[in-house]
């Protein structure tokens, strides 16, 4: 390919791509002159929706309404914030939007897209005003019908209020008064409401609807929780504190200390919120009336789980008061015995002060409970407490008691012990000598020609083992810690020399067994070879390695041989 051919397909492709870069960039301005058109023609619509039709038409409803000065002058103030709207505001918009259209035109978007965000947020101002204009027109034009629609709804639950309150007239009987002057209230706001619609005072109007909404709202209220209020704070209450006071004055005659509970104060305190929520109930503010009464009703409630907890701990009382006394009694006369045998102990035991310093902790924690069971009882003779409180100390003694017992449990049955460890130190020694001999007499019985050397030093260990058991034994004291260490370490060598015993016997059973079974094979020079080396290591007392030589010169023969060995061994 030429040179001029290179120049030619460069320029192509030159030319090529210049042509996409312009297409690509009209197609990019062609989308964003259409976003911006379209934002522009929306601008226009939302500008022309805010003077709607509604608001004329709500103008037009309210002339016919304005019938005195009030009226007039709200009348006049919407015609003029109205006209405001029209001939300003939307004016400014418009003018506002042409620009905006003379730097599309001229393709200044730049600058296009922050002059439209602005005329967004001033069309929204001026929309919000005028819907808020058509708003307040509407609340006169649609009052009248709104009001009626009220106002016979209110009436309905008026005429229940009658009707419940003149069935039912004796619940209602304490505040009748404040009741029937609202009935009053009610009826001639009715009438002033009716007088009102007709003279279109349709600011007057809605007061009134308010007060009477307010009112008969009140007054539902009061005929629902007024009869509870007034049975629970002249009925259910006083009978209450009637009972306290005398289940109080019977539990004292008892010996029960009762001023803790602040009974007579809470009574007073009581008394004076009930006579505070009727004062209210006379003007028939019922706020909170019915929770007030109720927390002091579940209070007085309480006083009964009180009194029954003072019942319950006077029993537990007087039982550790009884127990408690003996129980400490009982444990001082055991604990003074066992400190009496305390020299004997430490002079046949070995044992140091430190060891059986544990009798004289005990000695004090028994003396500490006697004082402070001293002080409860004491507490309770004065009647300087309750049986609340007396009863827990007496259970936090009883179980410091319980502790103390537990101590003292354990230091009898360490001591005891002693005597028990050193008997059984005995009976075992003769265990261990039985066990020795018997390792011995299996030597014996089996008649080795040689025994191995390492059996005769677990023998001198052992016997030397149990010659240190006799030593302590014999000694005064004894000290029982390095008795059973040397009982331990006796018993694990006496063991390790029956283990031996039984191992080397087995051993040398096997290894005479294999020699006398190979015998067969003498024949075979190899298999000859090797029991003669067996034989010569049985005989010096090396069975294990005769029993080796046995099974390999056998298993030349007879492959697997061990396993018929072991089977004809078991």
């Amino acid at each position: 390919m030429s040179k001029t051919t290179f120049i030619l397909m460069g320029i192509t492709y030159y030319i090529i791509a210049i042509i996409i870069i312009i297409v690509v960039l009209n197609m990019i301005n062609k989308k964003e002159k259409k976003k911006y058109e379209k934002a522009i023609e929306n601008l226009e619509r939302e500008k022309n929706l805010i003077i709607s039709a509604s608001i004329l038409s709500e103008l037009n409803k309210v002339e016919p309404l304005v019938v005195n000065s009030d009226s007039k002058d709200l009348y006049e103030n919407w015609q003029r914030r109205f006209k405001e709207i029209k001939d300003e505001e939307v004016p400014k918009i418009t003018d506002e939007l042409l620009e905006i259209e003379e730097l599309f035109n001229e393709k200044e978007y730049k600058e296009l897209r922050k002059r439209i965000a602005d005329a967004e947020i001033n069309i929204c101002f001026v929309k919000t005003k005028a819907n808020f204009l058509l708003e307040e027109i509407k609340g006169i034009t649609l009052s009248e019908e709104r009001n009626r629609d009220t106002i016979t709804k209110l009436k309905a639950s008026y005429r229940e209020i009658l009707n419940r309150y003149n069935t039912h007239r004796e619940e209602y009987k304490i505040v009748s008064s404040p009741i029937e002057l609202q009935f009053e209230n009610v009826d001639k706001l009715f009438s002033a409401f009716e007088i009102s619609m007709e003279k279109n005072a349709y600011q007057e109007v809605g007061k009134i609807v308010k007060a009477i909404d307010d009112i008969v709202g009140n007054l539902k209220i009061v005929m629902e929780e007024a009869p509870s209020i007034i049975l629970m704070g002249k009925k259910l209450i006083p009978n209450k504190i009637n009972s306290i006071l005398k289940t109080k004055e019977r539990m004292e005659k008892e010996g029960f200390n009762l001023e803790y509970l602040n009974i007579d104060y809470n009574i007073a305190e009581a008394n004076k919120k009930i006579a505070d929520i009727f004062q209210r109930l006379n003007v028939l503010n019922l706020e909170d009336s019915i929770f007030e009464l109720k927390t002091i009703l579940d209070f007085f409630e309480s006083n009964d789980n009180d009194f029954d907890k003072e019942r319950i701990a006077k029993k537990i009382f007087e039982d550790y008061s009884r127990t408690i006394l003996i129980k400490v009694t009982k444990l001082n006369k055991i604990n003074n015995e066992l400190y009496k045998k305390l020299d004997d102990i430490k002079y046949s035991y070995d044992l140091t002060n430190e060891d059986v310093s544990i009798i004289g902790k005990i000695a004090d924690e028994l003396s500490f409970i006697h004082d402070k069971y001293d002080e409860i009882i004491e507490l309770h003779r004065s009647k300087k407490s309750y049986f609340v409180k007396l009863g827990k100390e007496m259970e936090n003694l009883n179980v410091r008691l319980t502790k103390t017992e537990e101590k003292l449990e354990r230091a009898l049955r360490t001591f005891g012990s002693l005597k028990e460890d050193e008997l059984r130190a005995r009976e075992q020694l003769d265990e261990i000598k039985e066990l020795l001999r018997k390792a011995k007499n299996q030597i014996r019985d089996y008649k080795l020609p040689v025994v191995p050397e390492h059996y005769f030093v677990e023998l001198a260990e052992a016997s030397e083992g149990i010659e240190e058991i006799i030593k302590v034994l014999e000694k005064t004291p004894i000290s029982i810690k390095i008795l059973n260490t040397r009982v331990d370490t006796a018993r694990d060598l006496v063991f390790k020399v029956y283990n031996t015993s039984k191992e080397i016997i087995k051993t040398a059973k096997m290894a005479e067994m294999a020699i006398v079974y190979g015998n067969r094979y003498r024949v075979n020079k190899e298999v000859d070879l090797g029991l003669t080396k067996a034989e010569n290591a049985f005989y010096k007392g090396n069975f294990k390695n005769a029993l080796e030589n046995a099974i390999v010169a056998i298993n030349i023969i007879e492959p697997d041989i061990h396993k018929r060995l072991m089977e004809e061994y078991q």
